[in-house]
C-alpha cells in the first residue's frame, strides 16, 4: 500500500471549500485558519499531482477532476464516519455523539416537548441540532453532516431507512372575523386559492399542503411568501389571507395571542408523517431505531 495517500482531514478541507465556494467560509467550517487550509489544499494537490481547485482572486473554480475527487471524497469520508459509528454502535446504545438535523416546520413543536425526557433518560447522549429545510438536510445526510434526520414525509430522501414517529394532521388558519363562517372540517374545496399563504419553495409542508387539498389551480394561484410558520400566521392576523398549519404547531401554542383561529382539513391526505430517516445499511441503525423510539415515547 502507497504511504502516500490523502488524509482524511486534507479530504475534509477538500469538501468544505466546494460546498461554501470560499476560503474563509471553508475554514471557519473546519474550525482552522484559512492558512490552514489552504496549505492542506496545497499539499493535497501536489501529493496527487494535479490541480483541483482554479484560484482568482473573485471566485474559486474546481476543474472536473477536481469535481470527480470531491464525489469521492463525500463517500470516504462517510465510511470513515461509518466505521468510527460501527465500532461506538458496539459499546452502550444512545450513549455518543449523534448529528440530527430537524426542519423547521417539526424543530420549534415537536423537540421542546421530547428533548426534556431524552436529556433526563439518556444522559450520556449528546445530540448535535442542524435546524435545514427538508433538500438540505437530505443532502447533509448523504454527505455525512448529520447522521439522522427528523422530518416529515411523503419527501424524497433517496436510499434511506426510517421509523416513524407521529402522524400529523393539517388544519386551515384564518382570521377570527372571517365573514364565511366557516365549519368545523375545511373541505379543499372551500379554500380561496386567491387568499391561501404558503411556505417558499424548500419547505416540504408547502407540498404536503398541495397535496392534502387536490386542486390543481392552488398550486398556480397560492402566495408562496413565508419564511416560517410564524410569519404566515402574522400575516393571517394581519387579514392578508389564510394559511395551513401542521397540529402539533397549533398543539405548541403558535396561534396563542392572535386572533387566528384554525379547523382541521377534511381530506384523505390531510396529514405529513413524521419520521426519522438515516442511511440505509448503517451501523448504527440499531441505535437510531431506539432514538425514535424514545422520541416517540416523548
Amino acid at each position: 500500500m502507497s504511504a502516500y495517500l490523502p488524509t482524511l482531514k486534507q479530504l475534509q478541507y477538500l469538501v468544505a471549500l466546494h460546498e461554501h465556494g470560499h476560503f474563509g467560509r471553508a475554514a471557519d467550517a473546519s474550525f482552522v485558519s484559512q492558512s490552514t487550509l489552504s496549505a492542506g489544499l496545497r499539499d493535497l494537490e501536489t501529493l496527487l499531482g494535479t490541480t483541483l481547485v482554479e484560484r482568482t482572486k473573485r471566485a474559486v473554480r474546481f476543474t472536473p477532476l477536481g469535481n470527480q475527487v470531491v464525489a469521492k471524497a463525500h463517500r470516504l469520508l462517510r465510511e470513515a464516519e461509518e466505521l468510527s459509528d460501527m465500532v461506538r454502535s458496539a459499546g452502550q446504545p444512545l450513549s455518543g455523539e449523534v448529528r440530527m438535523s430537524v426542519i423547521p416546520t417539526i424543530a420549534p413543536f415537536l423537540l421542546p416537548r421530547m428533548l426534556p425526557r431524552l436529556r433526563r433518560e439518556r444522559p450520556q447522549l449528546k445530540l448535535y441540532l442542524r435546524e435545514e429545510t427538508s433538500a438540505a438536510a437530505i443532502e447533509s445526510l448523504h454527505h455525512g453532516r448529520s447522521d439522522c434526520v427528523l422530518l416529515a414525509l411523503p419527501f424524497p430522501t433517496g436510499e434511506v431507512e426510517k421509523e416513524v414517529i407521529e402522524l400529523d394532521a393539517l388544519w386551515v388558519a384564518f382570521p377570527k372575523d372571517d365573514p364565511r363562517d366557516p365549519p368545523e372540517e375545511i373541505n379543499p374545496d372551500l379554500i380561496d386559492e386567491n387568499r391561501l399563504l404558503l411556505l417558499e419553495d424548500g419547505h416540504c409542508l408547502k407540498e404536503h399542503a398541495l397535496a392534502a387539498c387536490n386542486r390543481p389551480e392552488l398550486r398556480a394561484s397560492a402566495t408562496m411568501i413565508g419564511t416560517s410558520l410564524h410569519t404566515l400566521v402574522q400575516m393571517v392576523d394581519n387579514g392578508l389571507g389564510l394559511t395551513m398549519l401542521p397540529e402539533m404547531a397549533i398543539d405548541a401554542g403558535i396561534l396563542n395571542g392572535t386572533n387566528v383561529i384554525a379547523r382541521p382539513l377534511k381530506s384523505d391526505n390531510a396529514n405529513r408523517e413524521i419520521a426519522l430517516v438515516w442511511r440505509k445499511n448503517s451501523p448504527r441503525g440499531d441505535e437510531f431505531r431506539l432514538l425514535a423510539e424514545e422520541l416517540r415515547a416523548g
